[in-house]
């Protein structure tokens, strides 16, 4: 069966990007010059998504506005002859059909998810989370929606993760299947080095079954007073084939600024126009550095 709904979780409050995200969304800010939660859709887009479901929050308005079209802006680069630009702006509103439903609480990836369901409806889906900028040959989830075809389970987008980082995700206990792909047997979220199962590690892709949402209802809050989509996907793999795949690409957790810092030098170095003039720039930089310092 074809995957063709994905759900995007938005409705976040960026903390981790305060004083910038106060009134702006995080999925908003410019990676080099388009905003996160485009490259994230342009993804989904690649890989077979045709209808776009937003799970937004307050204050998040400019992303709805993003994705819309806007008359007076067309119609002034129409007037000035610049097709170029008006064709990039005319693209981003046709890279799928956009929906919306507001998640009145941040209360977690799983509530966020749940908020989703009558959207969804009893088809499988995608989740993709805007803090995870891949670059890959094959569009990350595209990998994913092969692995589900194949194996006919909801699959999880893992990393491998060495040393204390780990503790920053969910970590999977599976079984190889074959090089990339393993079964699910236990997820725990956010372990210490020495608790966690492997290291392979949960990151934002997701191609889940309707099921979920039957575990996602009977799922507490935990940590933090959220409903955690790893405590509903650790109940659901007792029941359902759940599979991992390790992924093939680069990705940058622009989540954090350090992260978001490394995604804008390296997609800043592979822009046609200006990767050249800004490798110029860095190499300049450092030879200054090095005789300031020599």
């Amino acid at each position: 069966m074809s995957i063709v709904k994905a759900v995007f979780p938005v409705g976040g409050l960026g903390t981790r990007f305060l004083p910038a995200t106060k009134a702006s969304p995080k999925e908003m800010l410019p990676l080099v010059d388009k905003p996160l939660i485009q490259y994230v859709v342009e993804e989904a887009h690649l890989s077979g998504i045709t209808d776009a479901i937003f799970v937004t929050g307050r204050g998040k308005r400019a992303i709805e506005d993003h994705f819309d079209t806007i008359f007076e802006l067309e119609h002034t680069l129409d007037k000035k002859g610049n097709r170029k630009l008006l064709e990039e702006v005319r693209k981003i509103t046709n890279l799928a059909n956009f929906s919306y439903v507001r998640q009145g609480e941040p209360l977690g990836l799983g509530h966020a998810i749940l908020c989703a369901r009558n959207l969804v409806g009893n088809d499988p889906f995608a989740v993709l989370l805007g803090d995870d900028i891949i670059r890959a040959r094959v569009p990350v989830l595209k990998q994913l929606t092969r692995a589900f075809t194949k194996h006919g389970g909801a699959v999880l987008a893992v990393q491998r993760v060495a040393g204390p980082g780990i503790s920053d995700y969910g970590v999977i206990k599976g079984t190889p299947i074959d090089e990339r792909t393993f079964l699910v047997t236990d997820l725990v979220e956010k372990p210490s080095p020495a608790e966690a199962p492997s290291d392979l590690a949960v990151i934002g892709r997701y191609v889940l079954t309707p099921a979920i949402f039957r575990y996602l209802e009977q799922t507490k809050p935990g940590r933090g007073g959220e409903i955690q989509l790893t405590d509903a996907l650790r109940k659901m793999a007792q029941d359902y084939p759940l599979y991992a795949y390790l992924f093939e690409g680069t990705r940058y957790d622009a989540g954090n600024k350090l992260g978001f810092l490394q995604a804008t030098v390296e997609f800043a170095l592979a822009n046609p126009e200006l990767g050249p003039p800004f490798r110029k720039y860095l190499r300049s930089l450092l030879e200054q550095k090095l005789r300031t310092k020599g």
